[in-house]
């Protein structure tokens, strides 16, 4: 928990989730506080990992086009485990975060053991890397994909509770 957390923390958040290049000089002036008192409290939520990573968030259909390759394969793709034990969740776990196609890897109930959020650049590719985790792996006893047709809606926004239900 943040010591202190509060509205400007909050406006912080909210800004940087949708724009992480702004300066801390823009910044600071969007939540009309200085430069310097913006730049320690994002260090602070930096520091208690409320901050994970700021990253680029690339468009792979606008890639393709850019380079010239056909659009990138998206997969969402459930994976059920013949065993739940501790140890086989976590052996999958730590297989799958070794491939950078797996953009995401959720371990869910009620339903299959996992939902993987995968990227190839088409479908040979993603056919490769079934054969090098999923078929390879010696517990997975089942896996049903499901092949991305359109983009709708991609967010990659946490929702912030407001700062009056936070103590």
């Amino acid at each position: 928990m943040i010591e202190n957390f509060d509205e400007i923390d909050r406006k912080l958040l909210k800004l940087v989730q949708h724009d992480a290049s702004l300066s801390n000089q823009a910044l600071a002036a969007l939540v009309h506080v200085s430069p310097a008192t913006c730049l320690r409290r994002m260090q602070r939520l930096r520091e208690a990992g409320v901050i994970e990573r700021q990253v680029a968030l690339l468009n792979p259909w606008k890639l393709a086009q850019a380079t010239g390759q056909p659009a990138a394969l998206v997969c969402i793709v459930e994976v059920s485990l013949d065993r739940q034990d501790a140890e086989s969740l976590q052996a999958f776990e730590e297989e799958v975060a070794q491939h950078e196609e797996v953009q995401q890897c959720w371990r869910v109930a009620s339903g299959p053991d996992f939902v993987l959020v995968v990227q190839t650049l088409n479908m040979a590719h993603y056919q490769q890397l079934t054969q090098r985790v999923l078929n390879q792996s010696r517990h997975v006893r089942n896996v049903k994909a499901y092949f991305a047709t359109k983009r709708a809606k991609f967010a990659t926004q946490v929702p912030l509770p407001e700062v009056t239900n936070l103590r």
